[in-house]
């Protein structure tokens, strides 16, 4: 009950929705890729999977179309960073910042283009999103790595471990914290295996996953999050394309 109770709220907000609607989203591309591959028998509900999947990636790229605003006054709030103490931290997060407001704009353009509501090549600001994505990706990858050698550094500084005033309520909080950037670390490095392979063949390994696989990276990103939702109590963070 308390979890029904629990999902019911997260529907309520946007964020806890989009979420939801992103796991459930690769799912249904991980079970139809599998089925459309593996089982002919079932290649029907496969296909339907899969065109269930694709309609709830663009309902989640229609909902993007009024995020920009939230973007900005994000970006604007965190300026360039004046209150992080650690400089590699507050370049990455100022560059990370710039990149998910360019990816905003690009992804917008690409679809009005598909809709024929502009006449642009789609194709080009597709790839210029999915690239700024990956730009953010890596940025946060990047972060989460410097952050994870600076939390452990500090729980295996001698000064501190030795110290018996060290509250043990500081040690649990620096311990989840590490987690908490591990778990960060792992979706974002399989938001950024997917974003590689939807960008212009010839780029590494784009273009050539198959759904099954894409849906499998994409719903292992979409649990991690929801399981760092679940446990931080903050269905209002802001969720991954």
């Amino acid at each position: 009950m308390a979890a029904l109770s629990g999902m019911a709220s997260a529907l309520e907000s946007y964020r806890g929705r989009d979420r939801l609607i992103r796991t459930l989203g690769y799912c249904c591309q991980l079970v139809g890729g599998v089925l459309v591959e593996q089982c002919p028998a079932r290649s029907e509900v496969g296909t339907r999977l899969l065109t269930l999947s694709s309609q709830l990636s663009h309902c989640r790229t229609v909902l993007r179309l009024f995020d920009d605003m939230a973007m900005f006054i994000y970006t604007k709030q965190y300026g360039l960073g004046a209150e992080e103490e650690d400089l590699f931290v507050r370049c990455v997060s100022v560059l990370g910042n710039l990149a998910d407001q360019l990816y905003y704009p690009c992804e917008h353009i690409a679809w009005a283009a598909d809709a024929k509501i502009l006449r642009v090549d789609s194709a080009r600001w597709w790839t210029l999103s999915t690239a700024f994505w990956g730009l953010s990706l890596l940025l946060g990858i990047a972060r989460s790595l410097w952050m994870v050698l600076k939390l452990r550094q500090r729980l295996r500084d001698p000064t501190v471990a030795f110290t018996s005033r060290l509250p043990r309520s500081q040690r649990r909080a620096l311990e989840a914290q590490v987690q908490s950037e591990v778990l960060t670390l792992l979706s974002n490095l399989a938001d950024l295996a997917n974003a590689v392979h939807w960008l212009p063949p010839g780029v590494l390994w784009a273009g050539r996953f198959p759904p099954w696989l894409v849906g499998l990276l994409g719903t292992v990103s979409s649990l991690l999050s929801v399981y760092q939702a679940v446990r931080a109590g903050d269905w209002t963070e802001a969720t991954a394309p």
